[in-house]
């Protein structure tokens, strides 16, 4: 055994002790009751797009590879990822054709590569997805009326572009900043975390009326589920997530809302990460998906 392979098997050790002497490893009980025929097939490739910024990035380019593979699934994940943007900027620059994204890519051999100068047309062509992810950008994510004007349009623009006739939307919940947070943006919110993440509720809550979305993935209530536990420390500058715990949260999230199967037991995560800390994230997304709307507090 190589000295890679025999580190990637004391990370697992370490996580399913973590799990067996917190005394929650338990897969037939924690599985949540989705309809097989719902999930994704593990014999096919699931393709996985999110049309997004920084807050993409931080909960599908770095973890979410990972899960899937120890969940025995087999993905190919892209995000068109401009920092900051929000709905509007993602709706003009689809009508004027624009090619100002970054599109990052994470191939089936989990390989990340970048391209440049890309956009959302070309994106939408690259591949036949089986998900494509919509979110607004953090400083407007907990107000709906910036959803209402950009939203309807360019959820007609995607999905007259998808190939997939099966193709499902995602509608991505975002966090709320630290509470010490210094971005501009939490002045909206008095600079409340509770009132930042209420808003964030409320606007996932109704946009599931504005466009048919099939999936609504509740990373912000998962990371608030987290902080129960952790304390205020899931980001790294206030607002975008920590390297470790905070992504892995998100990460977690998207996995179990994609393959409406039980993160928890997972043996993946970050080297870098405890294997509490690890349950800790999964036990966090595991309650989100199940009460998307509420927090629910972590032993």
């Amino acid at each position: 055994m190589n000295n890679s392979v025999f580190r990637r098997f004391l990370l697992k050790i370490s996580l399913v002790l973590s799990i067996v002497s917190i005394g929650t490893f338990s897969l037939k009980a924690d599985e949540i009751k989705f309809a097989h025929f719902d999930r994704p097939s593990k014999d096919s490739v699931i393709k996985i797009l999110a049309i997004g910024n920084s807050f993409s990035e931080d909960a599908v380019e770095q973890y979410l590879y990972g899960l899937a593979k120890a969940g025995g699934y087999k993905v190919i994940i892209g995000n068109l990822y401009i920092g900051g943007a929000p709905l509007e900027l993602h709706l003009k620059n689809a009508q004027e054709d624009k090619d100002v994204y970054e599109y990052r890519k994470v191939g089936v051999d989990g390989k990340k590569d970048r391209y440049p100068k890309t956009s959302i047309s070309k994106a939408l062509a690259d591949e036949n997805w089986d998900y494509i992810s919509f979110q607004q950008a953090s400083p407007k994510s907990g107000l709906f009326d910036t959803y209402v004007e950009p939203l309807p349009p360019l959820f007609e623009y995607v999905k007259s572009r998808a190939t997939n006739p099966k193709v499902k939307y995602i509608w991505h919940q975002t966090w709320a900043y630290a509470q010490n947070s210094t971005h501009n943006g939490f002045i909206s919110y008095n600079k409340d975390q509770m009132r930042m993440y209420d808003g964030i509720v409320d606007a996932s809550k109704r946009v599931m009326k504005l466009v048919p979305i099939d999936i609504l993935v509740p990373s912000g209530t998962a990371i608030q589920n987290a902080r129960t536990k952790l304390g205020d420390v899931l980001c790294r500058d206030g607002y975008h997530l920590d390297l470790n715990v905070g992504r892995y949260t998100a990460s977690c999230t998207w996995y179990e809302a994609i393959f409406k199967k039980s993160v928890i037991g997972n043996l993946y995560k970050p080297e870098k990460l405890s294997g509490a800390d690890a349950l800790t994230a999964q036990e966090a997304a595991h309650k989100a998906v199940k009460k998307p709307y509420s927090v629910s507090k972590l032993k």
